[in-house]
């Protein structure tokens, strides 16, 4: 306090000292020449409070006045396990291939934070009132990375290339049977044999650009050199690309793109480095290289988190279930002991001991938050383990099943009721099998667990039927379709109705729902399915994970609500940023920032 007091004091002295011709600061000087000791520490301490509280009013003003906002700068350094192949939206393969292909490349629409579909490349777009033509006009000015004008010969050509079986591309499926058409150099027109309500979501697909990709003989288009240094319209453009010994690339560098349809990125540049392994992601991450990772085992997120990280916990429309086969386990076909088998299972626990509770249990096909009304999940009815033992015994009972006390095991016309899981071999999924397996040994089932590794598991045991219960994952996605998992006409390969579920009720709403435009009237629709495939029980429903994203404090704006695709967490970065700067409000008003 008295330096303080000795510093304003001085300042005031040579203020006097070099105006003592002005009678004015003369007067304050002999008035303070004149005080006594202790009033003059009374008057410096009044003199300081006085400027403290002008600076605090000053400052409260240029709050009020001035807002904070985004500014250009810094940077996203990010590692991913396995190094990219085909960055290319046709061909795409791994999920390194896709995050450099949502941040290289552009559609006509994209993903925004709370799930909804937004314009990207398009300006505007129209659906006709049969729900079949789509109208797309292209914003104005859009260009490539190299400078190249985007037009709608580009869509053209990257639809083409998607429908040639010879690309075969990754995303064939999505344009079987729709035909697309130039209107002029910035409108194009898809026209779809019969409606589709979740057809928008196909036209996030990322553009090529044809004065690039046209000189490409189909054969060749998976070895073309630009599946590794792409061009695209998207927020980042490649800048350049390090090598290890072995010429495998371990990072990409990407610059944030000036002409980028949405507005150039605040982040200056985006780096991503690659992995062999998840072990080798997670010490990058501890050492500091890497500031960003995601898609780690459960049981190691809360051991890499450090103070100044952010874990992002967010909706993944993924529903992983039992599966049932009715046709290679007859006691599957009586629906109470269907019913015994779910209520056996805490889901809760499950989540809290498979996922380390990054996830949410479900009781149906419909991922948690993706359709509005749909009912939580309720897993109060039983307080304790034993009174869903008991539960499931009652239900066992009421199917016509005996229990042998001597061999402690339930049996139905005289024969033993025994299950087989079947599973990949992963570790989340053989601890949530060996925890299900224990639970129904408990009350008398017999179980055992399969693992398979996942070439095999698709190749000899999904898709020739083979399994009694699979333990495995299915990709809802935002779309919604859950035509292909539980229509009655996907129930044989290669239809993906692996619990062979035929309901003509479930038939006729899903084959409603996919047409249906009106999101009101579809909500309805697939709350009538969720119903009838809950009384059924076909199969057992037991959790939906988290997408976990883990960045540092100093990136802001990464949040979202739900994710599709682990690279859809990149939907919204052309807003993320880490630097701001204050900009008066009247700036803000009259230049439109």
């Amino acid at each position: 306090m008295r330096t303080t007091l000795n510093t304003i004091k001085n300042t005031f002295k040579r203020i006097s000292d070099w105006s003592y011709n002005v009678s004015f600061l003369n007067k304050i000087q002999t008035t303070i020449d004149s005080l006594s000791p202790f009033e003059k520490v009374i008057f410096w301490i009044l003199t300081a409070g006085v400027l403290l509280s002008t600076l605090g009013i000053i400052s409260q003003i240029n709050t009020f006045t001035t807002t904070s906002i985004p500014t250009r700068g810094g940077a996203v350094i990010e590692g991913v396990v396995g190094a990219p192949r085909f960055i290319n939206p046709l061909i795409a393969q791994t999920d390194t291939d896709r995050d450099l292909t949502m941040l290289i490349y552009s559609g006509l629409m994209k993903a925004s934070k709370n799930g909804d579909l937004i314009p990207d490349l398009a300006k505007r777009y129209t659906v006709s009132e049969d729900g079949r033509v789509y109208t797309f006009t292209l914003k104005d000015d859009v260009k490539f990375h190299d400078g190249t004008p985007l037009t709608a010969d580009d869509i053209l050509f990257t639809i083409q290339k998607a429908q040639d079986p010879i690309i075969k591309s990754t995303r064939i499926a999505e344009w079987d049977g729709v035909s697309v058409k130039k209107i002029n150099a910035r409108e194009v027109e898809f026209t779809l044999k019969t409606p589709y309500a979740p057809f928008l979501e196909n036209t996030t697909l990322g553009i090529l650009p044809k004065h690039i990709w046209k000189n490409v003989p189909d054969q060749e288009f998976a070895f073309s050199k630009f599946n590794t240094n792409p061009i695209g319209s998207g927020p980042f453009k490649l800048k350049n690309i390090k090598y290890d010994s072995s010429g495998v690339p371990s990072r990409y560098e990407l610059k944030s793109f000036e002409k980028y349809a949405l507005g150039r990125p605040y982040i200056n540049r985006f780096l991503m480095y690659f992995y062999s392994n998840e072990d080798d992601l997670i010490r990058a991450y501890a050492s500091g290289k890497i500031t960003s990772l995601s898609a780690i085992s459960s049981n190691k997120i809360e051991k890499v988190l450090k103070n100044d990280s952010v874990l992002e916990k967010i909706d993944f429309p993924r529903v992983f279930a039992l599966f049932l086969n009715q046709n290679k386990n007859h006691a599957l076909v009586n629906s109470n002991v269907r019913k015994a088998l779910d209520t056996a299972i805490d889901k809760q626990a499950l989540v809290e001991q498979v996922l380390n509770g990054f996830g949410t249990p479900i009781n149906s096909p419909i991922p948690p938050g993706t359709v509005e009304g749909q009912a939580h999940f309720e897993n109060s009815t039983y307080k304790t383990q034993q009174e869903r033992n008991d539960a499931a015994r009652a239900l066992l009972e009421k199917s016509g099943a005996t229990f042998d006390e001597e061999a402690h095991q339930w049996k139905l016309k005289k024969e033993p009721i025994t299950i087989t899981i079947s599973t990949a071999n992963t570790p989340e999924l053989k601890m949530a099998a060996d925890i299900i397996a224990k639970t129904w040994e408990n009350i008398g089932i017999q179980t055992k667990v399969r693992v398979y590794d996942t070439g095999d598991l698709n190749q000899n045991v999904i898709r020739p039927r083979d399994y009694e219960a699979l333990l495995f994952g299915e990709v809802v996605g935002r779309g919604l379709d859950l035509f292909a998992f539980w229509h009655s006409s996907q129930k044989d390969d290669p239809g993906l109705n692996i619990s062979m579920y035929t309901n003509t009720n479930a038939d006729t709403y899903l084959e409603k729902a996919r047409k249906e435009t009106d999101a009101k009237l579809r909500n309805e629709l697939y709350l009538k399915f969720e119903k009838t495939i809950q009384k059924d029980t076909p199969a057992l429903f037991l959790y939906s994970p988290d997408f976990i994203y883990i960045t540092p404090k100093s990136i802001k704006g990464t949040t979202m609500q739900i994710v599709a695709t682990p690279s859809e967490r990149f939907s919204e970065i052309s807003t993320w940023y880490t630097q701001t700067e204050r900009v008066w409000n009247f700036f803000l008003k009259n230049k439109n920032y």
